[in-house]
């Protein structure tokens, strides 16, 4: 059993990282998008946006229906990675920013399918001790929402439209290994009939709730930081070095965001699993809220300094990003832990549209030196929370 876990977690985890490279496969090429759709200021924040909004979307209508826990989420997350692949794969055909856009969201509503679902099917593996698995699981998420940045450095020269058919490649991978490879795991929660009460039992569940409010928090900083911080680093570096190469930027945007958030990932479900989840969420947190406020003062000196503080940014804030899920797979009923997850990320994801375009708004009046200190409202209000939700995971332990 444990032995299957493990190559299980393996398979899940390459396939959440071919799936999620569909995440921001428009958004690493939007300087070319910006010229072929003739994208406004506001348009340009939309494409940013639009995947997070389609996730909200998707989210909404599975968490309304409880189709996590209805039916087999080997299947769903198949035909969700596959029908991702069609759609991001269209962009190519696209020659208009609504029509770009609108693909994008309806890109975020077939990734509402795989995410949350492969955590689901992790918590059936993993029944106990889940904490490494699933944040080896976003690990793997993080990786592949950053693997855009990598492709880019190779295909870029060739087209933008290699970036694109590239990720919808990966995800129909994706599709193969979940669908033919990947087994069910033994021991299953049985599938029920929709009920109006699975939300209802969410939101009345209050350590599930105090987990989902850290969880706001955390989802109020990270995408903003994974959308703007390589915007953040190319004008940084090019203040300090004006004819510093695209392809070092676009690296040094994958070891910050992607390398580094892996690291952070696995690391943090090694920690939480000795010291508790809510304690490693708020040293994360702590650490991530500090980054958001410093990070500003290295605008425009030293490359190495900024790189730094980025790859330190980049494992903190989301090392914990797991844990909130692993402790509403914990402490919430078996019969709507599919449901409370899809529920926490869909709530998580809308926030994310708020946080990612207040970004450039606020960041014509303060400058890039001051507009991250607006994301360390979320980790330090996430902090509160999961001191509050300690005295009920010290409860579940005992138990």
């Amino acid at each position: 059993m444990i032995q299957g876990s493990w190559r299980a977690l393996v398979w899940i985890g390459i396939a959440e990282l071919f799936a999620l490279s569909l995440w921001f496969s428009a958004s690493v090429i939007a300087p070319e998008l910006n010229v072929i759709w003739n994208l406004s200021p506001n348009s340009e924040s939309w494409l940013s946006s639009s995947v997070p909004l389609g996730f909200v979307i998707g989210a909404l209508f599975s968490s309304y229906f409880g189709i996590a826990d209805r039916y087999n989420p080997r299947k769903v997350f198949a035909i969700s990675a596959f029908l991702g692949a069609i759609v991001n794969g269209l962009l190519i055909l696209v020659d208009h920013a609504f029509f770009g856009i609108m693909l994008r969201i309806f890109t975020g509503i077939t990734l509402a399918g795989v995410y949350p679902i492969a955590v689901k099917i992790l918590s059936q593996w993993f029944p106990k001790k889940r904490g490494l698995a699933i944040g080896i699981l976003i690990a793997a998420l993080t990786l592949g929402s950053s693997l855009p940045h990598f492709i880019v450095m190779f295909f870029s020269s060739f087209s933008w439209q290699s970036v694109i058919i590239c990720s919808s490649v990966l995800a129909i991978f994706a599709t193969i290994i979940v669908r033919w490879i990947l087994e069910d795991a033994p021991e299953t929660s049985k599938k029920i009939p929709f009920s109006f009460k699975l939300i209802k039992k969410v939101v009345t569940n209050k350590p599930v709730m105090l987990a989902n409010y850290g969880y706001f928090g955390h989802m109020w900083e990270l995408y903003a930081m994974w959308t703007w911080l390589p915007t953040f680093l190319t004008v940084s570096f090019t203040i300090y070095a004006p004819q510093i190469s695209q392809w070092f930027i676009a690296l040094s945007s994958f070891i910050s965001i992607g390398f580094a958030g892996g690291i952070g990932c696995v690391l943090g479900g090694l920690i939480s699993d000795k010291i508790g989840r809510s304690n490693l969420t708020i040293i994360s947190m702590l650490i991530s809220a500090l980054c958001c406020i410093l990070i500003g003062f290295t605008f425009g000196q030293f490359i190495w300094l900024t790189l730094i503080l980025s790859i330190i940014w980049g494992m903190s804030v989301i090392a914990d990003s797991a844990q909130f899920s692993a402790a509403v797979s914990e402490v919430a009923e078996v019969e709507y832990v599919g449901t409370a997850l899809t529920f926490q990320m869909c709530i998580g994801f809308l926030i994310t549209i708020f946080s990612i375009n207040l970004i450039p708004v606020i960041q014509r009046f303060i400058g890039w030196e001051w507009v991250f200190t607006l994301l360390s409202i979320g980790p330090i209000l996430g902090i509160v929370s999961m001191v509050k939700y300690k005295r009920y995971e010290f409860k579940n332990e005992e138990l």
